[in-house]
């Protein structure tokens, strides 16, 4: 270059030799410096490849974008570079194409990438992944395999996926050992396998087996990992255990979670994770300022989203502010309607907090996607029978009777002109049940009248239920008696119940003379006498009272002998008498005749 400082295979090298180096951003300038000299087709890949590893992906895309032509090794960047902005399905497509159309050594590395990608998009899409035929064959594919089911729930087999990753990569290196090909220590390995542990303490963790996942977190902090987004994850769960106890303990961990160089390791919902319990960590150690300004920041910066709202009023309602956490609630409800049903629950439950149940019921019926529920029914039926309102916990029940019943008949898709009502098709169980549970609220309240209608309806979807034909004749029998008669026909006739009871032995028994109140059995003559004795009751016998020892039947008994002493008309009170031994008195150092006794 100092012969020739244009010439092209010489910046060329110096290039490639820079980016060897890790020098990415020397050779950047050098290609920025010698634009007119080195075309963009001719050094495209290695300009992207910069800016990749700055992590200016953008840029990196916009580079890929521009070249004329897609050389293989643009498209195994330009998949990478997808991945991290987390298009993942264009960046499945990439690949896919890229392994149908290359023939060489880095199969296994690409099908790799590919299983990232499906696992990826389990997690954080919640997309259920086709099947791509990848066999399990590296301890990589393994644990992306693990990554992919966890995102479906399906954690017992994630797991087993995990437990083969493990054993895969200890037998890779014990045979390194062996070979003498590489010199591992124990510490290496365990460090090795720490994301996969991480990943297997976050199994633990889903399933509830808090204990073992922390314990597995810490063991894996103790090896001081290199990679800053594995430990940036594993502090983030460990304060989502400690919730708002030890801490203490999670303060040191949030600073595990502000490592440099973690925001281009994590995606973008982890990072957002992170920092919501960030927020959360600063209401727990009642840091109201830092709190507000964190859920504020989150709020402009996700300004769909529920949690940061959720995170303010309840700072709000930790400093005695219910009024301004429903407004602030009300005004985002407003604003974001597809949240709306999530706030206005909230907000109902910060009514009940304040004891306004009416209030509460009316936010909940409210909410027209949950109100013909039959968790909100029973809610809001619970709620106004607390408040002694019956006649609205029937007008829930009859509302969501009535939804059901549309619902129904939308279903059906048929419009059948009839002169009397009928049926389109039976009513499903959730309806059905909703009609029994009014029937059984009303008649509870003593409102027969009302309960007939629901009583009717359900005889007719099973004329069979004998129960619900009495409680239907029960409650016709105040209203309309002649109806009542009428249908009492319909109840099964004594001859054909099947009670299995001989009446003459029933008349004949002597029925139950004695109830003993320990348990045992009676043998022998205790046995004859008690069945000898069935007829006859026995007459109990008055026990004679205890006299006291120094009774004399001569002399009147005391009238006032059941009052206590102070109480009797004669008691003068206790004489005050001189005490024998006057301690404290004479000269210094006598003693008295009882001391020496003492």
């Amino acid at each position: 270059l100092q012969i020739n400082k244009d010439d092209v295979t010489a910046l060329h090298c110096k290039v490639v030799c820079l980016i060897q180096n890790g020098s990415f951003k020397e050779a950047l300038s050098v290609i920025h410096t010698h634009t007119k000299v080195l075309t963009s087709d001719s050094i495209t890949f290695e300009k992207a490849y910069c800016e990749y590893r700055l992590n200016r992906i953008e840029n990196a895309l916009k580079t890929i974008q521009s070249a004329s032509q897609q050389t293989d090794k643009l498209k195994e960047l330009h998949g990478q570079v997808l991945y991290r902005l987390e298009r993942y399905d264009d960046c499945l497509a990439v690949y896919r194409d890229l392994i149908r159309n290359s023939q060489d050594d880095y199969e296994e590395e690409r099908k790799t990438n590919l299983s990232a990608v499906v696992a990826a998009q389990s997690t954080w899409e919640k997309v259920e992944p086709e099947d791509l035929g990848l066999q399990e064959a590296t301890y990589e594919l393994c644990y992306n395999a693990a990554c992919a089911l966890i995102g479906q729930g399906r954690l017992n087999e994630a797991m087993k996926n995990l437990q083969k990753a493990e054993g895969s990569t200890r037998r890779k290196r014990l045979h390194f050992v062996l070979s003498g090909l590489q010199d591992v220590t124990e510490e290496d390995i365990e460090a090795e396998l720490a994301i996969i542990h991480g990943q297997m303490a976050y199994i633990m963790q889903l399933q509830g087996r808090t204990e073992d996942a922390l314990q597995l977190y810490n063991q894996i902090i103790k090896l001081k990992p290199t990679d800053v987004g594995l430990i940036a994850v594993i502090a983030n769960n460990i304060i989502t255990i400690n919730k708002d106890q030890n801490v203490f303990d999670s303060k040191k961990k949030v600073k595990l979670t502000n490592a440099e160089g973690v925001e281009h390791k994590l995606s973008k919902k982890q990072l957002q994770a992170i920092e919501f319990n960030k927020a959360l960590l600063a209401m727990y150690t009642n840091q109201a300022d830092q709190c507000r300004k964190l859920s504020a920041s989150l709020q402009s910066q996700n300004p769909e989203h529920l949690l940061p709202v959720l995170i303010q009023a309840a700072q709000l309602c930790r400093e005695k502010q219910h009024a301004g956490a429903i407004e602030l609630l009300q005004d985002f409800a407003e604003q974001s309607p597809a949240n709306s049903a999530q706030i206005k629950l909230t907000m109902a439950q910060l009514k009940i907090a304040q004891g306004s149940i009416t209030k509460a019921c009316i936010i909940l019926r409210s909410i027209e996607e949950l109100k013909h529920k039959p968790g909100m029914v029973s809610a809001l039926v619970t709620m106004y029978s607390h408040e002694e309102d019956i006649d609205s916990a029937i007008e829930v029940f009859t509302q969501a009777i009535q939804w059901h019943q549309g619902y129904q008949a939308s279903r059906s898709g048929q419009t059948i002109h009839l002169r009397e009502p009928c049926d389109l098709q039976p009513k499903s169980p959730v309806h059905l049940s909703l009609i029994r549970e009014a029937a059984n609220f009303k008649l509870k309240y003593g409102r027969k009248k009302e309960a007939i209608s629901d009583l009717e309806e359900l005889w007719k979807q099973n004329p069979r239920d004998i129960h619900t034909l009495a409680q239907l004749i029960s409650a016709y029998s105040l209203v309309d008696p002649e109806k009542a008669k009428v249908l009492s026909k319909h109840l099964p006739s004594s001859d054909t119940m099947s009670l299995k009871v001989d009446v003459d032995v029933l008349e004949n028994s002597p029925g139950a003379t004695y109830v003993r109140k320990k348990g045992g059995k009676l043998t022998g003559e205790n046995q004859q006498k008690e069945q000898g004795q069935g007829d006859v009751k026995k007459k109990k016998r008055k026990k004679k009272g205890k006299l006291p020892k120094n009774y004399d039947p001569k002399v009147t008994p005391d009238p006032e002998r059941w009052l206590p002493m102070r109480e009797r008309s004669y008691y003068r009170g206790r004489k005050k008498g001189k005490k024998k031994d006057q301690i404290g008195k004479g000269t210094q150092g006598a003693t008295t005749t009882g001391t020496s006794e003492l």
